[in-house]
């Protein structure tokens, strides 16, 4: 993403509605462009990014009458060339064409499944269908499973990340589906040996879903793979890795220890706050030392409980640092976190808020600070 726009700007200004609305009128000769355009800009700049993407689907749809099996051809040559397929990672295209996906469903979904099921892997090869292809789960899950299964073979790398993102049980802005969450696993058994992180990555984050509900499924399954050896070690490390980390965060000891950290290792921890009282839109600065009467790799993490005006507190876990403390040689680290006035995740509130030290899972140090207004 270009910095210094909204997403929403990035993904439907006017420039790409009437790059859509072009490519619609190369491919059928009565699509008028122009109305397409008029009505879509119309409402768009009030909308938000879900209701954008149904509103141009909503106009594309009425711009382009019949069923599915009618306007295909249309869909099909208004595709552009397909992302590279040689790349071995990407982003998930252009956003314009999520709208695409939305009409697939609409048209395709109860009368037309295989056909949708045709276009939506032709779709996602120039902006991911992770969206559309999660109401056919839910409608069609054993013939969809079923072409999954061909999918994580596919040539082209988007397509083979479809599988693995589609069907994730905490898809971002995606519609809940309701297969057992061990359902995909046959098929993450294919795409973990992919050779694209484009695809690896998506079968970490899907991984990392599944620990909010079977965390010994996981890591069972992550030992197997790791036994296999069809991945490489290196790649193998990193999924692993990006897979853990919600269990990470929660000091879990079996997926610290997979990560080569000993959650029972002695380690002495001060911390020292050097703003003891900061300022919102200030920061808090803090110092660390470990000490360990051997060597010891450490995964630090800090923890901010931030105090709300009803008296319950907002538990957030932050990244320090992962590091190896040397036999007989202190590891100090030092960290300014900034606190935000105006950040859109959630507001801070004056008054006294703690922050704690976790070294290897376990918390090891804390302390107070009064958070000034």
């Amino acid at each position: 993403m270009a910095a210094g726009f909204s997403l929403k700007d990035q993904l439907f200004n006017a420039a790409k509605v009437r790059h859509l609305a072009d490519r619609f009128a190369r491919a059928d000769a009565g699509f008028d462009a122009a109305g397409f355009e008029a009505r879509v800009m119309d409402r768009l700049p009030d909308l938000e990014l879900k209701q954008r993407i149904a509103w141009i689907a909503t106009c594309l749809g009425d711009a382009l009458a019949g069923p599915l099996p009618a306007i295909a051809p249309v869909l099909r040559a208004a595709l552009p060339a397909p992302l590279d397929p040689t790349l071995k990672d990407d982003d998930f295209g252009d956003f314009i064409y999520a709208p695409l996906g939305e009409l697939v469903v609409d048209r395709g979904l109860e009368e037309h499944p295989d056909l949708a099921l045709d276009l939506l892997e032709a779709i996602t090869q120039r902006f991911s269908m992770e969206w559309a292809i999660r109401p056919f789960l839910n409608r069609w899950p054993d013939r969809v499973l079923a072409r999954m299964d061909s999918w994580a073979r596919h040539d082209n790398y988007h397509v083979r990340r479809l599988v693995s993102e589609g069907t994730r049980p905490r898809l971002p802005w995606g519609q809940g589906i309701d297969l057992p969450v061990a359902a995909p696993l046959p098929l993450l058994e294919q795409l973990h040996a992919d050779p694209t992180r484009y695809v690896t990555r998506s079968v970490a984050n899907h991984l990392n879903d599944l620990t909010r509900h079977d965390p010994e499924l996981v890591m069972d399954r992550l030992d197997q793979w790791r036994a296999t050896g069809r991945q490489a070690a290196r790649e193998l490390d990193w999924m692993t890795a990006h897979a853990l980390r919600g269990l990470v965060k929660q000091g879990h000891p079996r997926a610290l220890a997979m990560l080569g950290y000993d959650a029972g290792a002695e380690i002495n921890c001060t911390l020292a706050l050097l703003t003891p009282a900061p300022r919102i839109g200030a920061a808090l600065e803090f110092e660390v030392t470990l000490n360990a009467a051997q060597q010891q790799p450490v995964l630090v993490d800090y923890i901010i409980r931030f105090a709300r005006p009803d008296g319950r507190e907002r538990r957030k876990v932050f990244k320090l640092k992962q590091a190896k403390i040397e036999q007989g040689r202190p590891l100090k680290l030092r960290k300014r976190h900034p606190l935000r006035g105006n950040a859109s995740t959630f507001t801070l509130h004056p008054g006294q808020h703690r922050i704690e030290l976790q070294v290897n899972g376990r918390l090891c140090a804390e302390a107070a600070f009064d958070l000034q207004a």
